[in-house]
């Protein structure tokens, strides 16, 4: 292999391995002015999409561990980033449904081999952000459940004394009432 050839392949390897994931996507028929509008809605979400051959794709991907692409034909992009699967797949697909093109092939997710159907099902996944939230939801829920159910005696009891204080001045309101009554009363009889 030629020594530039080479430098290509590594290179390509290098992003490959510093991916969590890779989507490989028929680019065929995709204008160029398309192209660089599906590559700045890339960057968005911090991914990259370029233009490769297949057989260096098919060498850097052996050579970083990546499982059988399978047949690669045709005019070759691909896809990878360093941040969420999910809103690349998003891009892709909301950028599919636009204008037909590109036509997803297949992909890889932490070194698994997914699909076009499992890429788009990836893409109507919430994102990362409301994932973890959710997540940490979930994981705080006994907590503040437990918190909760310790503060009850606590509550329970100040709402009893509130009860009892309020019950206590209700009694002495119309004793003090009474007595101002009587008062108002003897002067008229005088």
């Amino acid at each position: 292999m030629h020594p530039e050839k080479a430098n290509i392949v590594e290179d390509l390897q290098q992003k490959l391995n510093a991916s969590p994931f890779l989507f490989v996507a028929d680019y065929t028929g995709l204008t160029v002015d398309k192209f660089g509008e599906l590559r700045n809605r890339l960057s968005g979400v911090g991914a990259r999409c370029h233009v490769v051959k297949n057989t260096f794709l098919k060498r850097a991907a052996k050579d970083a561990g990546y499982p059988e692409l399978g047949e690669l034909h045709g005019q070759t992009a691909i896809v990878f980033g360093e941040k969420d699967v999910a809103s690349a797949a998003k891009i892709l697909k909301t950028f599919a449904a636009e204008f037909k093109k590109p036509v997803l092939r297949t992909g890889v997710v932490d070194r698994l081999i997914v699909s076009s159907e499992q890429i788009n099902a990836i893409a109507d996944l919430p994102s990362r952000e409301v994932l973890l939230a959710s997540l940490l939801g979930t994981l705080l829920a006994p907590a503040s459940a437990l918190v909760r159910v310790l503060n009850e005696p606590a509550s329970s009891l100040a709402r009893v004394l509130k009860a009892k204080a309020d019950q206590a001045g209700a009694e002495e309101a119309p004793a003090e009432t009474a007595a101002a009554a009587d008062e108002a009363s003897e002067p008229a009889a005088a």
